[in-house]
């Protein structure tokens, strides 16, 4: 399975700092990635990390290489509340790309409230 996930370094909450909410953010996406066997895939050979910070350079990188992926990855969908209000269409062009849009932390919930 192919997929990008996506980490929002300006999303808080609670009373945790921003560095702390991205920690947050990669390790439970990192672990989601690791436990279903998903290769992530980079689309712009510029890009320094592995994951991207920015819909709007994600949804022009999609555009520019047409890639076929299973899944974007996201720690919630609280993290990335402002872009789907703001920009509704893009946010549905942007999961257009993909076959389905995994929230890591809901996943993360079933399964402890499976294993309780």
């Amino acid at each position: 399975m192919k997929g990008i996930y996506l980490i929002n370094p300006q999303w808080q909450s609670g009373n945790k700092s921003k560095q702390e909410c991205t920690q947050l953010q990669k390790q439970a996406l990192e672990a989601y990635i690791e436990d279903h066997n998903i290769f992530t895939v980079k689309l712009n050979q510029w890009q320094l990390n592995d994951y991207y910070t920015v819909p709007h350079t994600l949804l022009y990188d999609l555009k520019q290489k047409r890639a076929d992926l299973d899944v974007l990855l996201l720690y919630s969908e609280e993290v990335l509340v402002n872009f789907i209000n703001s920009y509704p269409a893009r946010w549905l062009i942007l999961k257009s790309f993909f076959k389905e849009v995994v929230f890591a932390a809901k996943q993360e919930e079933n399964h402890l409230k499976g294993a309780g």
